[in-house]
């Protein structure tokens, strides 16, 4: 079984709107939600086929100041000690 491939990323709190509205559009592309309220950092499961997709997004958003930063990661789900 493939397991989707994990980013987070830091997002402008006033922009978050955005950025969740522009990856849902795409249909089967990432999976989001907000992993820390306060800091506004964001967690993406994203389909492995369509990591440049996500990547082309991301970029442009880091470019227009909505995203500070973003990070592939450990897909933190296959952690048997992870809390959900």
């Amino acid at each position: 079984m493939k397991y989707c491939l994990y980013y987070r990323a830091k997002i402008e709190r006033e922009l978050c709107w955005v950025v969740t509205s522009v990856l849902r559009y795409s249909e089967h592309l990432v999976f989001d939600r907000c992993y820390d309220k306060d800091q506004s950092i964001f967690e993406f499961f994203v389909a492995p086929d369509f990591e440049d997709v996500f990547l082309s997004i991301m970029h442009k958003f880091q470019e227009k100041g909505v995203t500070h930063y973003f990070e592939k990661m450990e897909n933190r789900l296959l952690d048997p000690n992870e809390q959900v």
